[in-house]
């Protein structure tokens, strides 16, 4: 079997050759490696019923890697059937002549059209990793309806189809059948995965999560990190405890910890585990007691939008439609911005904003150098993208008022020394745009920094103080250790991460103390001398209000400039 096994390596690698990297990100086409695929069949071999008969499905099959390891794990005479589906007819053809005589069927068939026809014992894949950006509206509306009907999962339009193919094999299963799926980790941490994880709590008995670690890219044309999650088709039973594993191998990891469903149901984030505590929801105060967190602006195309000083003048534009903006984290080298008289940015290179609600008909009238660059834009197609054509004018920016501070949007966690988020003192009146985060104080924080003019310095030192591993903690991860905080999840960073920091509102003495797992915010009762119930720093205040203006896909855009 080793020598078909090479076979089916070397037509792997010839039919990848014959498509571009960007073909097959489209299409979700990430090979599963050898050694990987022989780790998983072993581990579903230890699963399933000794000496019982298997009916192996692999629902995105590609030129075989699973099958294959199915085969150097049982003796043939155990697999009664196998069955696997590929849409692609570039690998399902050579892929079939190459399995022509060993007993695997595989069907030219969009899976996710199929109707269920068979019962298999043992489910195995690696589904197609593709984004909801690439699916149209029509196929999300038909996904959504057929997923739901064949597992109970309601997925947002913003699940990836990987969600999809797993709710629609859950009807192919037999009753206690074993799945096995690796699949991306985002869905332990993303809104959209609320409905995939309630499906592996209450549908069928979870069994084992081992996540990979980020910076051990499993596929390495595919930045995403991985995981393996085990099920078995059956109803859960009462106190059940799931297996977490992370790094090494899935059959070697280096941490394992058993982690009771019932925790489960009330961690957000699942990639905590193993070793994380689960907290009780809103027993200490977070950042979002102080700041309003927003994702900066996304002006749909950075190159038309955003120039400098000297391309603004070469096209003789009138700097009264222009805003400043901060340049992307890698070309702005220092941590703290200062500001002119003028109150511009002091850097060496000063970008600005291209924004106005003046009607084209009057741009004609006020500026016609200013026209011409519309009517240029319009000729290379800008009003077309996504933000513009949903924008009234097609040129006009969302409201994002300059924040004192903001944080980078991206990070890695293997940067040694330095730290994966900055955070930036921004004395300046320049807006940022979707690399970084903008930090808007609340008015609790606000009356404060009216009292006592250095506190918004000591907390911005405070912050960029944080061990990395504690911002890590709240953001997800992709493959290569790449991080990325979203709003909410840097709204989330609780408060005994903060420390030597003093907070005096209205009058009041505020403290966070920086104990790790001990502490508290001074003046906030504890859990137990509230009976139960925890004030909120900022409960009541409104804060800052700001349109958000978020079509699907916005936080997808470019975030380069």
């Amino acid at each position: 079997m080793a020598t078909l096994e090479e076979q089916r390596l070397a037509l792997q690698a010839a039919l990848d050759e014959q498509k571009t990297r960007a073909e097959r990100n489209r299409l979700g086409q990430f090979a599963t490696p050898t050694a990987l695929a022989v780790d998983i069949l072993s581990y579903a071999d230890e699963l399933l019923l000794k000496d019982a008969p298997v009916q192996f499905l692999d629902p995105a099959i590609g030129t075989g890697a699973f099958y294959a390891a199915l085969l150097s794990v049982l003796p043939a005479q155990r697999i009664s059937e196998a069955v696997g589906f590929e849409i692609d007819s570039h690998y399902r053809q050579p892929a079939s002549e190459l399995w022509k005589d060993s007993g695997l069927t595989i069907k030219l068939a969009d899976f996710t059209r199929e109707l269920p026809s068979g019962q298999f014992n043992l489910v195995i894949c690696n589904p197609p990793y593709v984004r909801h950006h690439h699916l149209s509206d029509v196929d999300k509306a038909r996904l959504q309806e057929r997923t739901y009907h064949a597992s109970g999962m309601r997925l947002s339009g913003l699940a990836g189809l990987y969600c999809h193919f797993l709710g629609l094999a859950h009807a192919w299963m037999a009753d206690n059948a074993i799945g096995g799926w690796l699949i991306p980790s985002e869905f332990m941490d993303v809104n959209y995965g609320k409905e995939v994880k309630q499906y592996l709590l209450n549908r069928v008995t979870l069994l084992h999560i081992h996540r990979f670690d980020p910076n051990d890219v499993q596929f390495a044309d595919a930045l995403v990190s991985s995981a393996v999650v085990w099920f078995r088709n059956a109803p859960p039973p009462h106190h059940h405890v799931v297996r977490f594993s992370y790094g090494g191998t899935l059959t070697r990891p280096r941490l394992v910890d058993e982690i009771p469903s019932r925790n489960l149901a009330h961690a957000a984030k699942w990639t905590h585990f193993p070793g994380a505590k689960v907290s009780a929801e809103a027993t200490v105060a977070t950042l979002s007691d102080f700041f309003q967190i927003k994702r900066g602006l996304v002006t749909g195309n950075n190159g038309y939008f955003i120039l400098d000083q000297a391309a603004i003048a070469a096209h003789r534009l009138p700097m009264e439609v222009f805003r400043p903006v901060l340049p992307s984290p890698r070309y702005l080298e220092t941590n703290e911005v200062r500001a002119d008289e003028h109150g511009l940015p002091v850097l060496n290179r000063q970008l600005f904003l291209l924004d106005t609600a003046l009607p084209e008909e009057e741009i004609k009238d006020y500026s016609r150098a200013l026209y011409e660059y519309l009517q240029f834009g319009i000729s290379q197609k800008v009003h077309e993208g996504f933000l513009c054509r949903h924008r009234n004018p097609w040129y006009l920016q969302e409201t994002r008022p300059p924040a004192p501070l903001v944080c980078t949007y991206l990070g890695r966690g293997d940067t040694g020394s330095s730290r994966p988020f900055r955070f930036i003192l921004n004395h300046s009146v320049a807006t940022v745009t979707n690399v970084y985060l903008a930090m808007y104080p609340l008015p609790v924080l606000t009356r404060a920094m009216a009292k006592d003019k250095s506190l918004l310095r000591r907390i911005w030192e405070v912050l960029n103080q944080l061990p990395a591993e504690h911002l890590l903690g709240e953001g997800r991860v992709y493959g290569g250790g790449l991080h990325k905080l979203e709003p909410r999840e840097l709204a989330r960073a609780r408060r005994f991460l903060i420390r030597e920091l003093a907070l005096r509102v209205d009058d009041r003495p505020f403290a966070l103390t920086g104990r790790a797992g001990g502490g508290r915010l001074a003046g906030i009762p504890d859990q137990a001398e509230a009976g139960g119930q925890v004030s909120r720093v900022a409960e009541g205040d409104v804060g800052v209000v700001l349109d958000e203006a978020v079509g699907p896909g916005q936080a997808d855009q470019s975030r380069q400039q």
